[in-house]
């Protein structure tokens, strides 16, 4: 089953944790089907043995199943860290949700729920996880860990993004994303969801860019989700009739009929997208666009990807 239609039949759940392990549960069924074939032996108590490790936990009952060397996995073992970093200013908070549609359909929501997913996929994996959240200031943070314990606080934290009174906030991604850089002691793999929203000019470019060249330090991996409304935010899929847009940061108000700025605004935002990723494949950052909804399957591939390459 696609992890689409996996969550159209729990979309009516609210409880993070439970919406999580589900899309997780079914992107894992799925894998049986695509490249990562025989990868999801390594999800829950084994890792493949490596020539000239120990034998002693070999599993050979499994070996004898499979005709590959697997060893039994333990509960203090842990592969890799990930560090999962969000991005809670205001314009995450778009687009507003009407007519019951589920939370994941807003920035924010898509963002805590793909690091909810990926969070159950680190547990599973027994990986450690840390988590930071910024808007106009450094609102959160946690180092990797892999206990349970950590792992609720976590939830915790992302569950209480969603019930956050959406007050005007400012981004300050190039500040915070230096200091979360020098809290990174220890080589890890560092997941950013955030809108790009910022003053799009060169000097402001510029001072992005250095700011996620230096999540890259002591050979971090970097994952850049670039989130997006792709209906509104990329088609500029509004009727002609007069409009009042408000920037969700400065409160900044205009007036106007969609279709006289619609093709200079398709223009300018591909525009951009294009050199956001040429920019992040200059500096080996994985540059990834992500549309708010059900997109999870692109999150957890990417993830997998990545990790395979992370070594």
């Amino acid at each position: 089953m696609k992890i689409e239609s996996q969550i159209e039949k729990i979309s009516s759940f609210q409880h993070l944790e439970l919406l999580a392990n589900q899309v997780v549960e079914g992107f894992i069924s799925g894998m049986h089907k695509s490249p990562f074939h025989g990868f999801s032996a390594e999800f829950a108590e084994h890792k493949t043995y490596n020539s000239g490790e120990s034998t002693k936990h070999i599993d050979w009952k499994l070996f004898a199943k499979t005709d590959r060397l697997y060893t039994k996995r333990f509960e203090e073992e842990t592969n890799l860290r990930c560090h999962l970093i969000i991005d809670n200013s205001s314009s995450m908070h778009y687009p507003k949700l009407e007519n019951g549609e589920p939370f994941f359909y807003s920035k924010i929501g898509f963002s805590v729920l793909a690091s909810a997913v990926l969070m159950n996929l680190l547990k599973k994996q027994r990986d450690a996880v840390g988590l930071s959240v910024y808007s106009d200031n450094y609102e959160y943070y946690a180092p990797e860990k892999g206990s349970d314990r950590h792992h609720r606080m976590l939830l915790n934290k992302l569950e209480a993004l969603l019930e956050s009174p959406k007050t005007a906030k400012n981004t300050d991604t190039v500040t915070f994303l230096h200091q979360i850089a020098e809290k990174m002691h220890r080589r890890s793999m560092i997941i950013l969801f955030t809108d790009m929203f910022q003053n799009a000019d060169a000097a402001a470019d510029a001072k992005l860019f250095s700011a996620l060249q230096h999540l890259k330090h002591d050979k971090h991996k970097v994952v850049l989700f670039h989130v997006i409304d792709e209906k509104t935010e990329i088609s500029f899929d509004f009727d002609n009739a007069p409009r009042k847009f408000i920037d969700m940061e400065s409160g900044e108000e205009v007036n106007i009929f969609a279709d006289n700025v619609k093709s200079a605004y398709e223009k300018q935002v591909q525009d951009y997208f294009k050199k956001l990723a040429q920019t992040c494949a200059q500096n080996k950052i994985k540059y990834v666009p992500v549309s708010v909804g059900a997109n999870f399957e692109k999150i957890l591939t990417t993830y997998l990807v990545e990790k395979q390459s992370f070594g």
